[in-house]
């Protein structure tokens, strides 16, 4: 692992500042729904791994090779990450972690909600490992059908509407225009009235 400098000033303040938003209840229900699902897959072991968190360190030190993730992708999708690999190397590391990445963008995951590699392998930002997990959790309802976590996505709610029903909207005037009905200006006073004296 790169030996980075904690940093002095604005580096050390949003170091700070993420450390204080980390909420450890959900990353507790988000690690319990990962051993929920790799237990389903028969991966007990790495199901095992995923220890109770307390700190936002707890949660790079389980997922920091990708193995976790790739068996859990796996077992969402299956064949999603072709080759899991097991080297100790940073490079491969790394790469596990890329390639559960890209499988989440393939599912249909957004990019912004997920999070970049150096994120979880030098532990920069938990909170946003933990978010792009919560994401693949929404998403994964769809695919999986298995342990759930978080709301599920809303599906497209798409309308037809008949040239005649067209044709009849546009006669309409809508209230976001505005409506002049029973509007006068009667008893309107602005300021001091002119006094007309003769």
């Amino acid at each position: 692992m790169a030996t980075r400098p904690r940093g002095y000033g604005m580096t050390a303040e949003l170091a700070r500042k993420r450390e204080k938003n980390f909420d450890a209840i959900v990353a507790n229900d988000t690690f319990d729904w990962m051993k929920s699902v790799l237990v389903d897959g028969g991966h007990d072991s790495d199901a095992d791994s995923l220890k109770l968190i307390s700190s936002s360190a707890d949660v790079i030190a389980p997922l920091k090779n990708g193995v976790v993730l790739c068996n859990l992708i796996n077992v969402i999708q299956a064949g999603s990450v072709k080759r899991i690999n097991t080297s100790k190397m940073a490079f491969k590391q790394m790469e596990n972690i890329n390639n559960f990445l890209t499988a989440c963008e393939t599912l249909g995951c957004k990019k912004l909600d997920l999070f970049q590699t150096v994120d979880l392998y030098e532990g920069t930002n938990p909170n946003q490992v933990i978010n792009g997990i919560v994401a693949l959790g929404r998403k994964a309802q769809s695919y999986y059908d298995g342990p759930v976590l978080g709301p599920a996505e809303a599906s497209e709610n798409k309308r037809e509407f008949s040239e005649e029903q067209l044709r009849a909207g546009e006669g309409i005037i809508g209230l976001q225009a505005g409506s002049n009905k029973g509007a006068s200006q009667a008893g309107q006073n602005f300021g001091k009235t002119r006094a007309i004296i003769d």
